[in-house]
This record gives C-alpha cells, sequence and structure tokens, in this order.
C-alpha cells in the first residue's frame, strides 16, 4: 500500500486581501499567490473579471474553510457606464450589439436609481459563470449560443450617483450576494433608452474586510527580490490577516484550552454560566485569540462543525 503523498507548500493559513490590478484574472490571481506564499491550498471569496480591479479576498490554508462566509458578505463597487453602446459581454471586452446617439441627462439618472434600490428582480449577463443544464453560461456565449437565463432576485442596499459626463456616469453601489454589476449597466441603457456597458469598475469593500486591509499585487512581487527564503516567507506573513477575522460577523464564544482539545476532536462542549449563550445556528469558538472551530449552539452545548488546526 503506497504511502499518501505530502501536500506540498507550507501549511499557512489566513486571509490575504488583495488589490487585484485590471487585466489579471482572479483565477490566475489564487495562483500567483499561493506560489508566492508557498502555500499548500488557496482560494477567493468571489470573482472579479480581468477588466475589473480591487479587493479579492484571497484564503490560504485552512482559511479557505471560511470562504463561504465571505462569500455571502456584502460588496461595494465603483463603477463607469458609458452611454451609447450595448455590448454582448456588457463590458468592453464584447462586440457591440447595439448603439444609440441618444445620451441621458443628469435627472433622468437620478429618478431611475430608486427603481433599482432593494430587493430587485435581474437576469445575468449571457457571458456569466450561471450555469444552463449544467455548463457554463460564458462557454456556451463563446460558443455562439444565445441562451435564457432566469432572472433572480438580488439586493441593492445602496446606489449612488458620483457624477456625470457627456458620455458617462460613475455610481458606487453597496450589494449582496450574486448581483452582476455588469448588468445593472445594460439595464440602466435600456431604461434610459440609450444602452450602456460598463467601462470600469472597481470593488472596494467584501465584508467584513474594509479598504484599508488592501495589498497591492506589486507590493508582493517587490519581495521577490529578498534572496533569502525564510526572510522573503516572513515578510509575505506579514500582510495575512487571521482566519477569524472573516467570521467577525458571527457570535463569538471563547474557550479554555481542554475545550478546544475536545472540540478539535469533533466532541461538543457543554456551556455553563449565567452569560452562556442560548442558541446559535452558527458562531466560532477561539482559545488563546487563535480560531478553533466554527459550530452550533444549542441545548447548553457547543458542537462542532468545521475545525481548525
Amino acid at each position: 500500500m503506497s504511502k499518501p503523498r505530502k501536500p506540498k507548500g507550507r501549511p499557512v493559513s489566513g486571509w490575504l486581501i488583495l488589490d487585484k490590478p485590471i487585466d489579471f484574472g482572479s483565477t490566475e490571481a489564487v495562483s500567483k499567490i499561493k506560489w508566492l506564499f508557498n502555500a499548500q491550498k488557496a482560494g477567493h471569496a468571489g470573482t472579479l473579471d480581468p477588466l475589473a480591479s480591487g479587493m479579492l479576498p484571497i484564503a490560504l490554508g485552512d482559511a479557505t474553510k471560511t470562504v463561504p462566509y465571505v462569500m455571502d458578505g456584502r460588496k461595494i463597487y465603483e463603477f463607469a457606464v458609458s452611454w451609447g453602446e450595448e455590448r454582448s459581454t456588457d463590458d468592453l471586452e464584447g462586440e457591440v450589439t447595439a448603439d444609440s446617439d441618444a445620451r441621458p441627462d443628469e435627472q433622468s439618472i437620478r429618478d431611475l436609481l430608486p427603481k433599482y434600490t432593494g430587493t430587485i428582480c435581474q437576469i445575468p449577463p449571457q457571458f456569466s459563470a450561471i450555469k444552463i443544464a449544467g455548463e457554463r453560461a460564458y462557454d456556451l456565449a463563446r460558443d455562439g449560443e444565445t441562451v435564457e437565463i432566469p432572472s433572480r432576485e438580488v439586493e441593492i442596499f445602496r446606489l449612488t450617483l458620483l457624477g456625470t459626463s457627456a458620455d458617462k456616469a460613475h455610481f458606487e453601489v453597496e450589494c449582496g450576494k450574486g448581483t452582476y454589476v455588469r448588468a445593472l449597466a445594460r439595464d440602466f441603457g435600456r431604461d434610459l433608452g440609450c444602452y450602456g456597458h460598463i467601462s470600469e469598475l472597481r470593488r472596494t469593500f467584501v465584508a467584513p474586510f474594509g479598504e484599508d486591509k488592501m495589498v497591492p499585487l506589486a507590493d508582493l512581487v517587490a519581495l521577490e527580490t529578498i534572496e533569502d527564503r525564510d526572510e522573503r516567507l516572513a515578510a509575505l506573513d506579514e500582510f495575512l490577516i487571521d482566519t477569524a477575522e472573516a467570521l467577525s460577523n458571527l457570535p463569538h464564544l471563547p474557550v479554555t484550552d481542554d475545550q478546544a482539545h475536545r472540540l478539535k476532536m469533533g466532541n461538543p462542549v457543554i456551556l455553563r454560566g449565567r452569560d452562556a449563550p442560548l442558541a446559535e445556528a452558527e458562531a466560532y469558538a477561539t482559545a488563546r485569540g487563535k480560531l478553533v472551530a466554527i459550530g452550533e449552539i444549542g441545548q447548553g452545548e457547543f458542537r462542532p462543525k468545521r475545525v481548525f488546526g
């Protein structure tokens, strides 16, 4: 019987909040970060198109277990819509599919915004990762197929017009999971009778991570000049955020070392005391400030669902 393969790389864990540059894909960015950190595992929380810049949270090691909690978080984008053309991809990359000489005035744009605030129905772009009959919509679109993508509800918490010019308008949107900003640009243009597409897109916030946490890729690449490997990796590790920060929106339960040991073995721990939480569908436990487990609180116990080394 052959021995199991030893994972390649370091068992480093934590979140890196990358400021992704334009013309750099999300998968490409994750691969680059994994290589720079010599990490065993890496993944990202929310794709950014190559033509978009900004926040791409990347999880290393055990932090990959917390990716769903970041994926579900609110997001903020700054974006520009160029008027006069609708494109196949709803951004600069696609072919022009419709055009118009009409241009909206500022008041018309402002009057439109309430329609796109709150819970709205949105049809994702043809070039999107939505699955249709088991295949990605963008794969079907690249093969020349036009498919019917069902509309779905998304949440727009805030939509602000930042400024206008003759052919372009700048916006900021705070939205929930699954919102396509490219679809907003497409629908704005149709409603205003002038067509439109995204010409600039930058993500500045993915809950719970703020813009101040972002690290430019160039700052990380610059550390490749450090010849000593251990010194170089130590310098890179300074940019990592503790895994538990991804869970800051969940209830927090400090536990003792003995309780932490039980949780890591997959066993529940009894919660005692007048201030012990009564019931929580999800909470996270830490010992000495380190993440131990994510679990459920009920019937006087904390029952682990995911444990961390």
